[in-house]
C-alpha cells in the first residue's frame, strides 16, 4: 500500500461561498483539491442521470410484466417508498458529512474503518458493472435507429454472437468518450450532463403524452393480474415482479458523491438526492402506467416487446426513432453519471490511502481539478466486463442484476450502523463531527423525532430487498436453463466479492484521518 499523498488545494475562483465551502471541508479533514463549481441542477442531474428512467425502463419494462402481469404496475410505488426512506437517510446524512466518495465516507462514519471500506468496496463494484451494463444498451438502441450502427455481422439481437459482439465495439466506443469527458474537468462534464438530463426529461414528457394520448383501456387496467394471475401463487410471482423497479431506482444518492465539487453542499446535496429520486418516480410511474393503457396487446407480444413494441405501434417508424435517439442521449448521460460517481469514490477512497496505488489514484490535475487516473482505470474495467458478454450474454446479463445487489447492501452498510448509532443520541448531540448546523449557523436537514422510525424502516426495506433479488431464481438468473449455476449467481458473488475485499483490505495500516464513532466525541 501507498501513502496518501500530500496534494496542494487546487485553484479555484474565489468567493466568499466557496471560502466557506473550503472551510467547511477542511474542519472534516480535507483540503479543497476538487474544482468547486456545481449549482442545485447539476447537483440534481447527477441522481437523475444515473438512475436514467428513460434507459431503465426502456430496457427492463418486459421483466416486470413478464412476471406480474399489468398489476406489477404497484411494485413501482412500494419500491419507492421504501427507497424513500433510504434517501431520507442519506439526506440527514449528507447534510453533515458533504465529502466525495459518499458510500465509503457515510458509512466509516457510522460504522467505524472496517464497514467503512466495505460499504465503499461493494459500491465500487458495482458502480464498475453497472456503468458497463448501461453501455451495452447501445445496442439495443442504435442499431434500431439506423442498421448502420450493426457494424459486425448483419444480427443486432444482443442474445446472438454478432450482436454481442457488436454491443462490446459500441459501448466501448461510448466508454471512451465519457472517460475523456471526465478527464477534461466536471465543468464539462457538468455541461454535458445538464444538456442531457434536460433532453431526457423532454423526451420522458413526450413518451407520457404519446402514451395518455393513444391510450386503449382505462387506469383501471393496474388491478389485471394478467396470465401469472391465473395461476396460483399470484403473490410470489408480484415479488419476482418487483425486481424492475429495485433494478432502476439506484443511484439516486450521486449528488453526496460530488458534495466537495457542489456549492453550498450542506444543503443543496439533501435537497437533490430526495428530488432525484421523487422525480425519477413520478415520471417513470406514469410511463409505466401510460404503456399499460396504450399497449395494442396484454400478451407475450409486450413482455417481450416492452416498450419499443408499444412506442412502434403508437407513433410509428419516424417519430419512434426520434425517441430512440433521446434514449440514446439518456444512455450516453446515465454512463458518464455512474462513471463519474464511481471516480469519485475511488478517489475518496484511495485519498485515505484506502486503496492499492492510492498515491496515483488520488492525484488531482491541478489545471482540470479533476482525479483523471481512477476515470481511466473504471473505463478501461468497464471495457473488460464488457468482455464477458461477447458469447454468453447469460452471464452478463447475471453480472447486471448481482450488481444492483451489491449496491442494496452498501446501502445498508449506511443505513444500518446509522440506526445504531441514533440509538447513542445521533446526530442530536451535536460534536466535533456531528454538526447540527451548517457554516452560517442554519439547521442541517434532520429527520428529528422520526429519524429512528425511518431509519429502522429502511434497514427492514434493504434486508427484505437484498434476499428478494438475491434469491436464486433460475428465471431471472439462468432463463435459457443452459447454466443452472447461474441462479446461484447472488451468493456466489457477495461471497467472492467479500473474499477479494479482504484480501484487498489495508490490514495493520492506521486510517490518516481516524473518525470516532462516539456521537458526543
Amino acid at each position: 500500500m501507498t501513502s496518501t499523498p500530500e496534494v496542494a488545494p487546487a485553484t479555484t475562483p474565489s468567493s466568499p461561498a466557496g471560502d466557506a465551502d473550503a472551510h467547511d471541508l477542511s474542519a472534516l479533514g480535507y483540503d479543497q483539491q476538487l474544482h468547486r463549481s456545481l449549482g442545485k441542477f447539476a447537483s440534481f442531474a447527477a441522481g437523475f442521470s444515473f438512475v436514467s428512467i428513460l434507459t431503465t425502463i426502456f430496457q427492463l419494462f418486459g421483466l416486470g410484466f413478464g412476471f406480474g402481469g399489468p398489476a406489477f404496475f404497484w411494485t413501482w410505488p412500494i419500491v419507492y417508498a421504501g427507497q424513500f426512506l433510504v434517501a431520507l437517510c442519506f439526506a440527514e446524512i449528507a447534510a453533515r458529512y458533504p465529502i466525495s466518495g459518499a458510500i465509503y465516507q457515510w458509512s466509516r462514519r457510522m460504522g467505524g474503518e472496517v464497514v467503512g471500506w466495505f460499504g465503499g468496496w461493494f459500491m465500487m463494484i458495482a458502480q464498475v458493472v453497472t456503468a458497463a451494463a448501461a453501455a451495452i444498451a447501445l445496442q439495443v438502441v442504435l442499431p434500431s435507429i439506423w442498421i448502420g450502427f450493426q457494424i459486425i455481422g448483419d444480427d443486432p439481437t444482443l442474445t446472438t454472437t454478432s450482436g454481442a459482439a457488436n454491443a462490446v465495439l459500441l459501448g466501448s466506443v461510448l466508454l471512451v468518450v465519457v472517460t475523456a469527458i471526465n478527464c477534461v474537468g466536471v465543468r464539462w462534464m457538468s455541461r454535458v450532463n445538464s444538456i442531457g438530463v434536460v433532453c431526457e426529461l423532454v423526451g420522458v414528457v413526450a413518451v407520457i403524452l404519446a402514451l395518455f394520448t393513444h391510450a386503449q383501456r382505462g387506469p383501471d387496467v393496474v388491478f389485471d393480474t394478467g396470465v401469472p394471475g391465473q395461476q396460483p401463487g399470484y403473490i410470489w410471482a408480484f415479488i419476482v415482479s418487483g425486481l424492475m423497479a429495485a433494478y432502476v431506482m439506484v443511484g439516486f444518492g450521486s449528488a453526496g458523491e460530488l458534495a466537495e465539487e457542489t456549492r453550498d453542499p450542506r444543503r443543496v446535496a439533501p435537497r437533490t438526492i430526495r428530488m432525484a429520486l421523487t422525480v425519477s418516480a413520478i415520471g417513470g410511474g406514469l410511463m409505466l402506467l401510460g404503456t399499460l393503457m396504450a399497449a395494442p396487446t396484454l400478451d407475450e407480444q409486450l413482455a417481450t416487446g416492452g416498450l419499443p413494441y408499444v412506442l412502434d405501434s403508437v407513433l410509428g417508424s419516424f417519430w419512434g426513432k426520434v425517441l430512440l435517439a433521446d434514449v440514446a442521449v439518456a444512455i450516453f448521460i446515465c454512463t458518464l453519471a455512474i462513471q463519474t460517481a464511481c471516480s469519485r469514490l475511488m478517489f475518496s477512497m484511495a485519498r485515505d490511502g484506502r486503496l492499492p496505488f492510492s498515491a496515483q489514484l488520488s492525484h488531482v490535475n491541478s489545471r482540470t481539478g479533476t482525479p483523471i487516473l481512477p476515470s481511466i482505470l473504471i473505463g478501461v474495467l468497464c471495457i473488460g466486463i464488457l468482455l464477458v458478454n461477447v458469447g454468453n450474454s447469460a452471464i452478463f446479463a447475471t453480472l447486471a442484476s448481482v450488481c444492483i445487489i451489491l449496491i442494496y447492501l452498501a446501502y445498508l452498510a449506511v443505513t444500518g450502523p446509522m440506526l445504531y448509532r441514533r440509538f447513542q443520541g445521533w446526530p442530536h448531540r451535536g460534536g466535533r463531527d456531528n454538526p447540527t448546523v451548517d457554516a452560517g449557523g442554519r439547521k442541517l436537514f434532520s429527520l428529528g423525532r422520526f429519524g429512528i422510525v425511518v431509519n429502522a424502516l429502511a434497514v427492514l426495506y434493504g434486508a427484505l430487498m437484498v434476499i428478494n433479488l438475491a434469491w436464486p431464481r433460475a428465471e431471472v438468473f439462468d432463463p435459457a436453463g443452459e447454466m443452472p449455476i447461474l441462479r446461484w449467481a447472488g451468493p456466489i458473488c457477495i461471497v467472492a466479492t467479500v473474499l477479494v475485499g479482504i484480501a484487498c483490505y489495508p490490514r495493520g495500516k492506521e486510517h490518516p484521518r481516524p473518525v470516532s464513532t462516539n456521537p458526543s466525541a
